[in-house]
């Protein structure tokens, strides 16, 4: 596939969050289903996510010395210098000895230090933003990349517009993969086949908010006509089976993590989660009617900005952070009630998917490795 017959060669840098991780293994399995004889090494910061999850899914990652600043910390941006010159001196290496046809960043610490050492050497390269308020490693290295895939429109403000092509993002396959799951649904949760489900995703990173807010609103859902999954996470988990418990509320299923979200997916009528790009971009292509939580100490409050691109369209309802607890649960009660409202909020939603978007960033990967034909 490659224009002077070699086999190609991709570097794909950034991580730090699952929200990096997953649509960057999505590009390389795109990839390598394109041309199975594709060499991929993945570059990501020491001590983070990535460095046990990219060789689970079967791929090479070097890890750089780099970290983030830190808003409220003087004492950990002292060495913060130091860590970016390590880092470039280190990536530098990387690509003197890997020789990629192309670099890839999708966000996060790493991709800053590797794509600023691939463009100073004329490698060819490409970031993806998977939010619609772009990052600032993005933002800087937007003047000095080759193409800018993104998931929203409007992002000229943040990018030149030239290079940007709306690709949308890439999701898990498996996680919305959902068609004709419903069945298999209701008996591994052990649900009620005639009642509503209501999906509450509370356990990533940061969701305590949402999950305060079900145990405030938790007698009023147990008097509703619907049924309840509810991921807690860890920290949250006894507390909420406790309350589950002492209610006798047998139609609450609580569990830390959903290890099924293709199934938890397929049953639910309305789903309450985070922004996260991620979680937006499986949302959409799941075609769920869905209530966001925006997290507020997100990086340039991203998560908000994407639930607004949504709510602009009619295609998702917002509440903020900071009035979960009084207002969730009664809002997605009536919501879940009235088909209408979840009728349009599912086909508005879906109208804004692009399903193909590992494969169509793995396309122009591989068109930009024909400039590189040393």
């Amino acid at each position: 596939m490659h224009s002077n017959g070699h086999k190609l060669r991709i570097i794909i840098s950034g991580g730090g969050t699952g929200g990096h991780i997953f649509p960057a293994i999505a590009i390389a399995n795109a990839l390598k289903k394109m041309n199975s004889k594709t060499e991929i090494l993945f570059v990501g910061a020491k001590g983070k996510m990535e460095m046990e999850k990219v060789p689970a899914a079967g791929y090479r990652i070097e890890g750089l010395p780099i970290s983030g600043l830190q808003r409220n910390s003087f004492i950990s941006n002292i060495s913060f210098p130091a860590k970016v010159i390590m880092s470039l001196y280190y990536s530098s290496g990387i690509l003197k000895e890997f020789k990629p046809h192309v670099a890839v960043g999708v966000g996060g610490y790493a991709s800053g230090p590797l794509l600023y050492a691939a463009s100073m050497k004329k490698i060819p390269s490409l970031i993806q933003e998977q939010n619609s308020y772009a990052g600032i490693t993005n933002r800087i290295l937007g003047k000095r990349v080759n193409k800018i895939c993104v998931a929203y429109d409007g992002m000229e403000k943040f990018f030149p517009e030239e290079k940007i092509i709306k690709t949308g993002n890439p999701v898990r396959e498996s996680a919305v993969d959902i068609t004709g799951k419903k069945f298999e649904a209701i008996n591994y949760f052990g649900l009620n086949d005639n009642l509503k489900t209501l999906l509450v995703v509370g356990g990533s990173q940061g969701a305590r908010s949402i999950n305060l807010a079900v145990a405030a609103g938790i007698e009023k859902l147990v008097k509703s006509d619907c049924q309840v999954i509810w991921q807690t996470g860890k920290l949250f988990l006894e507390e909420a089976t406790e309350m589950v418990r002492k209610l006798k509320a047998d139609k609450i299923k609580v569990m830390d993590f959903i290890s099924r979200m293709d199934l938890a997916y397929s049953v639910a009528d309305l789903v309450v989660s985070r922004a996260g790009a991620s979680t937006v971009s499986e949302l959409c292509i799941a075609g769920k009617p869905c209530i966001l939580v925006p997290l507020p100490t997100a990086a340039e409050d991203h998560q908000t900005q994407n639930c607004l691109s949504l709510v602009k369209k009619n295609a998702a309802i917002l509440i903020k952070d900071s009035e979960a607890s009084a207002n969730l649960v009664s809002e997605a009660v009536d919501i879940i009630s009235n088909d209408e409202v979840l009728a349009s909020l599912s086909k508005n939603i879906k109208e804004l998917a692009l399903p193909d978007a590992a494969a169509w960033i793995a396309r122009e990967i591989i068109q930009l490795s024909k400039l590189n034909v040393n």
